[in-house]
């Protein structure tokens, strides 16, 4: 049986397994949660996180040197950035309108006395831009600081390239520990499975059918949302710009989404979804180890969704009405939070608090969605690594033509 069977069949019986003991053995749940599911999962991710750094060194690095012609890399880093800020802003417009049309927070009574959260604080996003050279290489990997340590690869990559024959057994070995984490990612991957169902079975039994049903509106509008999303942009783009069949794209990335929703890690997926693209997209290596792990820091598509929904849910909770204005804000700043937060843990939550407080909206109000967020963390997810596979395709095919075009006139001259 193929891997992304398994994996998609780990994920049904993992939902299921968890939600039967919530309902029909809810006492001991807990400690087949702290025994079982979780320490499985924990597991997985632990064996996936500890290849992540490494493998965006090395891929980033060749990728760069593979390049070689630095207006290519500007050319391509063009591309790529450009894409991810026109699909993260259509995402939240997209989120917008379904929000405000199905007015979620409108249905049910919310407890709004209980309310009791307590906001992080995210760094400025100037901060962020500034931080991304890093003056210490060794702590920005020890930190896994994945924007630092893509910059780093980046420089490397660009001197190995101009430096060429001189740092041909410098290339070799990065050449070499790349295919070293390959194999370590398909060793890893056949623990997939059984790590995908105790994360599941954690993730769903600890939330119950009571929050589900509670939140059930709410929850619907974020998922239909991220459908759109994946089958109109992504589909779209996939279909108009990379002149593909979107079917056979959705088809072939597969196994990476269903990883990517059962870890709820753009990053931890990385190493999977990098391998899908390159094997089954045909996403040339050089340019699939540049945008993914670059995708994976700053394309937040799937957040900026439920930053959108939850902030007209508690607008409308709170009976606040938005103007124009502060909707067109609330685009903005999701759009360039989605680049100024990366790297920071939580943050989702931590972004949709910088969204609110832009429009003056409580933070307070995160309370009502976190209880079920780790759900919806997962989907949102597998959008966001849908969506790196999406512009390293684009990009790929639009390379390809730049490249025909060029042999075309020097056959021509």
């Amino acid at each position: 049986m193929k891997l992304a069977k398994k994996i998609i069949i780990a994920l049904i019986l993992g939902g299921l397994t968890g939600l039967a003991i919530n309902i029909l053995f809810p006492d001991i749940f807990p400690s087949i949660d702290q025994y079982v599911f979780t320490p499985i999962g924990k597991i997985f991710l632990s064996m996936i996180n500890m290849l992540v750094v490494p493998i965006v060194f090395f891929s980033i690095t060749l990728g760069t040197a593979g390049l070689g012609d630095p207006k290519k890399l500007g050319r391509i880093g063009i591309k790529t950035i450009s894409f991810f800020l026109i699909t993260t802003a259509l995402a939240i417009t997209i989120a917008l309108a379904l929000a405000i049309v199905f007015e979620p927070g409108k249905v049910g009574d919310f407890n709004l006395t209980s309310i009791n959260y307590e906001s992080k604080e995210a760094p400025p996003i100037s901060d962020t831009l500034l931080n991304i050279i890093p003056t210490n290489p060794v702590k920005a990997f020890t930190e896994g600081n994945m924007l630092q340590i893509i910059t780093f690869s980046i420089f490397v990559g660009f001197g190995l390239a101009m430096l060429g024959s001189k740092t041909k057994g410098l290339l070799k070995i990065i050449e070499q520990g790349n295919d070293l984490m390959m194999y370590l990612v398909n060793l890893v991957m056949k623990f997939a499975p059984y790590g995908t169902f105790g994360l599941i079975a954690s993730a769903v039994g600890s939330q119950g059918f009571g929050a589900i049903k509670a939140m059930g509106l709410y929850m619907s509008i974020v998922l239909l949302a991220l459908l759109v999303h994946t089958i109109f942009v992504y589909g779209s783009a996939v279909a108009l710009l990379a002149k593909k069949n979107p079917w056979w794209f959705f088809k072939g990335f597969a196994p990476a989404m269903s990883v990517a929703f059962s870890t709820s890690s753009s990053s931890a997926t990385l190493p999977l979804s990098m391998a899908t693209a390159q094997k089954n997209l045909k996403i040339p290596k050089s340019i699939s180890s540049f945008v993914q792990p670059l995708g994976a820091t700053i394309n937040m598509d799937g957040t900026a969704i439920m930053q959108g929904v939850a902030t007209i849910f508690i607008a409308q909770v709170f009976s606040v009405e938005l103007t124009f204005t502060q909707l067109i804000t609330v685009v903005l700043t999701a759009v360039l939070a989605s680049v100024g937060t990366a790297g920071v843990p939580g943050v989702g939550l931590i972004m949709l608090a910088m969204v609110l407080n832009s429009v003056n909206l409580p933070v307070e109000g995160i309370a009502l969605i976190i209880g079920i967020d780790r759900l919806l963390d997962m989907t949102r997810t597998a959008v966001n690594s849908t969506g790196d596979a999406a512009c390293a395709l684009i990009v790929a095919e639009s390379e390809a033509k730049n490249e025909k075009a060029e042999k075309d006139l020097k056959t021509a001259g």
